[in-house]
C-alpha cells in the first residue's frame, strides 16, 4: 500500500511546485504562469546563462539547484518524465542575458531530445546561442567513451558538481565557450556509484516500481531503478563502501594522491546518520590512497522519491575546479560560502 502525503496523484507535481514558490518567492518565480518553468527572480546582467531541466521526484536535483552562484533555470516534467521542449524553450528566452545559454542534464533520452529541440528553436526563432553538456558518470552503466565516442552513461547525482562549477565559472564572467569549457571539464573528472535497499513508487501508479527482497540489496542501480549490476543479500555498511568505491576508483585514477571532493547522497528514505557512517568507511579508503577529501558533501542531493540506498560520487580536483568547487553559491537547497 502506498502513503505518501499527497492531494490526488495527478496534481502532486503542480501543488508540491505552488508549495515551493510559496516558500521561495523571494528568489524564484514561474515563467508565464507556467509552474513547470522556474527561474531566478532577478536575473543578472552580461552573464552566460545556465538552465537544466528533468523529471520530478528527485527533490533537490535539478531545480533545486536555481539561485546564486550555480544555475539560472530549470524546466520541470512529471515525476521521471522530461519537460517538454517548448517548456525548455520558455526557460531559455527568460533567463538569457545576451551571453549565450549553457544546458546541462543528464544522459536520458527524452531529455536530449528535448533539449537539442529547444536549443534548435532557441537559435531560429528568437537568435539565442546555445551550448550543451551532457552529464553521465554512472560506472555501473556503459564503459567511459574512447576519443569522439558518445557516452552512453547515466547521469546521476555527480551532475552537482558540474552545475557547481560551471556555475562559479559563470559568475566569474567566463564567456559561453568558456563556462561550457568547465562543465565537460567537471563531467570528465567525477564518477558516481549507487546501491538500492528499496524500491520508489511513483505517485500515478501507487506500487513500488520493482521488487526487492527484505533482506536484499541492489548494487549500481539507477535513480529511476533501471537495473545495476548485482543483486544480493545486505552487506554491512562497510562491505558496501568497498564494493562501490573499488569500480569508481578503477574509472577515475590518481597518479600520487591528489585531491578529491566527496558526495554521499541519500535517495529519499536513508537517515542521515547511515550515510555519514558510510562516509567514514570512504574516508578511510581515500586516506589509504593518500587521496585528500577537500569537501565532503553528506546528505540528498539527488533522491528518487523514497527509495531506500545512497550513492557515492567522488570528484576529482585540480587547482582549477577545486577553485570553482570553493566558491560561493546561494539557493534554496543549496547554500555554501568559502571555506576560511
Amino acid at each position: 500500500m502506498m502513503k505518501k502525503i499527497i492531494n490526488a496523484p495527478e496534481n502532486f507535481v503542480n501543488e508540491m511546485l505552488e508549495g515551493l514558490y510559496a516558500a521561495h518567492g523571494g528568489v524564484l518565480e514561474p515563467v508565464g504562469g507556467d509552474l513547470r518553468c522556474l527561474v531566478v527572480k532577478h536575473k543578472t546582467p552580461n552573464k552566460v546563462a545556465l538552465a537544466t531541466g528533468g523529471g520530478s521526484g528527485h527533490l533537490p536535483l535539478f531545480l533545486g539547484y536555481v539561485g546564486k552562484g550555480m544555475l539560472d533555470g530549470c524546466a520541470i516534467g512529471d515525476v521521471f518524465q522530461s519537460p517538454s521542449a517548448e517548456q525548455m524553450l520558455a526557460v531559455t528566452k527568460r533567463i538569457d542575458a545576451g551571453r549565450g545559454v549553457l544546458y546541462i542534464y543528464g544522459n536520458y533520452n527524452g531529455d536530449i531530445f528535448n533539449f537539442d529541440m529547444a536549443a534548435d528553436m532557441a537559435d531560429m526563432e528568437e537568435g539565442i546561442r546555445v551550448a550543451s553538456v551532457v552529464a553521465g558518470e554512472d560506472v555501473a552503466s556503459p564503459p567511459p567513451a574512447g576519443p569522439g565516442e558518445k557516452n552512453h552513461r547515466r547521469g546521476v547525482a555527480g551532475i552537482f558538481f558540474v552545475y557547481k562549477c560551471a556555475g562559479a565559472a559563470a559568475a566569474a564572467g567566463l564567456d559561453l565557450e568558456g563556462v561550457k569549457r568547465v562543465a565537460e571539464k567537471a563531467c570528465a573528472n567525477v564518477r558516481t556509484m549507487g546501491v538500492a535497499l528499496t524500491s520508489c513508487t511513483v505517485p500515478r501508479i501507487g506500487h513500488p516500481s520493482f521488487e526487492i527482497g527484505g533482506d536484499e540489496m541492489e548494487i549500481g542501480m539507477g535513480i529511476h531503478g533501471e537495473p545495476g549490476v548485482r543483486r544480493g543479500k545486505l552487506l554491512p555498511a562497510d562491505s558496501i563502501v568497498d564494493e562501490m568505491m573499488a569500480p569508481i576508483l578503477a574509472d577515475l585514477p590518481f597518479a600520487g594522491g591528489g585531491e578529491a571532493a566527496v558526495l554521499i547522497n541519500g535517495l529519499g528514505a536513508t537517515p542521515l546518520e547511515e550515510l555519514y557512517v558510510m562516509h567514514r568507511r570512504v574516508a578511510q579508503i581515500l586516506r589509504q590512497r593518500d587521496i585528500r577529501v577537500y569537501r565532503a558533501y553528506v546528505g540528498e542531493f539527488a533522491t528518487s522519491m523514497a527509495m531506500g540506498g545512497a550513492s557515492i560520487s567522488l570528484f576529482k580536483l585540480d587547482d582549477e575546479l577545486k577553485a570553482y568547487l570553493h566558491a560561493e553559491a546561494d539557493t534554496p537547497f543549496f547554500k555554501q560560502f568559502p571555506l576560511a
